[in-house]
């Protein structure tokens, strides 16, 4: 049953990555909008949804070290294991993917948490922080979109023409969350009854297993040549991440975090983060060998997580 499960679950997220990519590439197209930002909203923020509700459902329960270990887990994920894979599937191109002031973005968002980390809860009061942080980066965002040269040539379609690769995309997004779920419950399952500390479990197995739709998508539009959509859904769940998870989370039960995540994982993700960001500003392509590194980077970072 638990094999049926991983297997339903891959499948559904492979389907559902195909059909978001498509039609974000094509709602983009249709009305002139930068595939970046498709790629950092409707993608990067859609493949998050499965994080912010287990990030939910585990602070509500009371297992602190879940909610915390997913979100950091993530986006460690994104980067070392999700974009090594899709660079080995396909050399991305760099040059003009990614704005360089979103890169730094996600680089600062991950500075930023060492503060309430270091204070030993992500309360209330930081949960608002980082909710207005997020709320203020997408505002940006969208008027930065608007003064570009691609919106102001832009010749959106009519409600007609756009209704495919709107239905596609929302199709892609259904079969993303339930299949991440499908994945997860056949790992969870497999490692039940392990004593297996509930941090690392949240670091490695939910944390990737929630990040099954970024990796779904990212490798798709890789394969398809859209780097935009790709680089744009890692940057964008990372610091939906950081800052929307997190934040949605502590606003609704504050959550206190272990000393573990301040002295190890968070110096990870935060120094992953600014490695990606010096890549995307300063790199011309990602190569095969940069992916094989990212790769070696997480298989490190999984063992020494487990110490």
């Amino acid at each position: 049953m638990d094999i049926a499960s991983l297997a339903a679950g891959l499948a559904a997220l492979f389907l559902g990555g195909e059909l978001l990519v498509r039609g974000a590439a094509g709602v983009a197209e249709k009305l002139g909008l930068p595939m970046f930002l498709i790629g950092l909203t409707v993608v990067g923020f859609g493949t998050s949804m499965p994080e912010l509700l287990v990030s939910l459902d585990a602070a509500q329960r009371g297992i602190p070290d879940i909610a915390i270990g997913n979100v950091v887990g993530s986006n460690i994920s994104n980067i070392l294991l999700i974009l090594g894979l899709a660079a080995l599937v396909r050399p991305i191109p760099l040059a003009h993917a990614v704005p360089k002031w979103d890169a730094v973005v996600m680089a600062v968002a991950a500075q930023v948490l060492f503060v309430p980390f270091w204070q030993g809860q992500v309360d209330r009061a930081a949960g608002a922080v980082l909710c207005a942080a997020l709320a203020a980066y997408l505002a940006l965002a969208y008027q930065s979109a608007r003064a570009g040269a691609a919106l102001e040539d832009a010749k959106p379609e009519t409600a007609n023409g756009l209704w495919r690769p709107l239905l596609a995309a929302a199709a892609g997004l259904a079969l993303l969350l339930p299949g991440a779920r499908l994945l997860v419950d056949g790992a969870v399952a497999v490692v039940r009854g392990l004593e297996v500390p509930e941090a690392y479990i949240g670091l490695t197995v939910v944390a990737v297993g929630t990040s099954l739709p970024e990796l779904a998508a990212t490798l798709v539009a890789a394969y398809r040549r859209r780097p935009e959509i790709a680089l744009g859904n890692i940057v964008g769940s990372n610091i939906f991440n950081a800052l929307g998870i997190l934040g949605l989370t502590a606003v609704t039960v504050p959550i206190p975090v272990d000393l573990r995540f301040l002295v190890f994982d968070l110096p990870v993700m935060a120094a992953v983060s600014v490695l990606l960001m010096l890549i995307l500003m300063r790199g011309q392509y990602l190569g095969r060998i940069a992916g094989l590194c990212l790769l070696a980077g997480f298989a490190v970072y999984v063992w020494r997580a487990q110490a």
